[in-house]
């Protein structure tokens, strides 16, 4: 599979998206979370090269493989905290969209609400929707697993 394009966004596009990580990373959510969060919904979008780099990042995080082999299923292993299920199980219900699901449920808010803050859970729907973002735009140009942006 070749990509499709080989330049980047034009600066506007780009400072705005650095505009909203710099939010994200500042309203006080772990940040090995939020590289849970992008792993996982970019693992439900089928998007190699944000899988590659979350894995990555996680590493350098930390993130033990145990646990990031672990994320797909996330849900039938004891490797995950109570706020990291709350925010995957959030991120499935915002990610899968267009699957027939109910969406984010007045239950899996609430879980995530017993966690984070507002602010953080603004920040956490903000990532997942980022990665959303850069999810269909890979797909759309055939961007390649491996490269680091």
């Amino acid at each position: 599979m070749e990509p499709r394009l080989t330049t980047q966004a034009g600066p506007e596009v780009t400072g705005a998206v650095q505009q909203l990580f710099k939010v994200v990373h500042g309203a006080g959510v772990d940040p090995l979370l939020l590289e849970l969060v992008h792993l996982r919904a970019s693992q439900i979008n089928g998007c190699a090269p944000c899988t590659y780099a979350g894995v990555q990042a996680a590493k350098k995080q930390g993130e033990t493989d145990d646990r990031l082999h672990s994320v797909v299923a996330w849900r039938e292993t004891p490797f995950f905290t109570e706020p990291e299920r709350a925010a995957l199980a959030l991120t499935e219900a915002a990610t899968r969209i267009e699957d027939g699901q109910s969406g984010v449920t007045d239950e899996i808010w609430a879980a995530a609400a017993e966690h984070f803050d507002d602010t953080q859970l603004s920040a956490i729907v903000t990532h997942i929707a980022l990665t959303g973002f850069f999810n269909r735009i890979n797909r759309a140009i055939r961007e390649q697993a491996g490269k680091t942006w």
